[in-house]
């Protein structure tokens, strides 16, 4: 009897997905524009996020963390509209999830910010 709910035991943890979560808030990209928000001269008019997804089957295929993290910028940044506007992004945060089961790993990465409008 020990022996079979070892084996089960041991099968429902294999087959089990465990998700792992790290959010990065520091700049992964050195933008040399630096915009000083120290005066009432701004409002926050949206928040933007924008997602990249791969699949490893055995380790295999998909993106390095770092193009996911540049494929979900370029997505969030397409979103937030501020082509001949005086608008900024600010507040960038980086998610990366990982789901991990025991052949096939998913990772998301999500980038998430907000967008000020000058208004002087």
């Amino acid at each position: 009897m020990k022996k079979v709910s070892f084996l089960l035991i041991s099968i429902t943890f294999l087959l089990s997905s465990c998700a792992v979560h790290s959010g990065l808030t520091t700049n992964l990209n050195n933008h040399t524009t630096e915009v000083v928000l120290s005066k009432n001269n701004f409002k926050v008019i949206a928040s933007v996020q924008g997602e990249s997804r791969a699949t490893y089957v055995f380790g295999i295929g998909g993106l390095t963390k770092k193009a996911m993290v540049a494929e979900a910028r370029v997505n969030m940044l397409s979103k937030a509209n501020m082509i001949g506007s005086s608008k900024a992004i600010i507040n960038e945060t980086v998610e990366i999830k990982c789901s991990l089961f025991p052949i096939v790993r998913k990772y998301t990465v999500i980038v998430s910010a907000q967008i000020v409008e000058f208004t002087e």
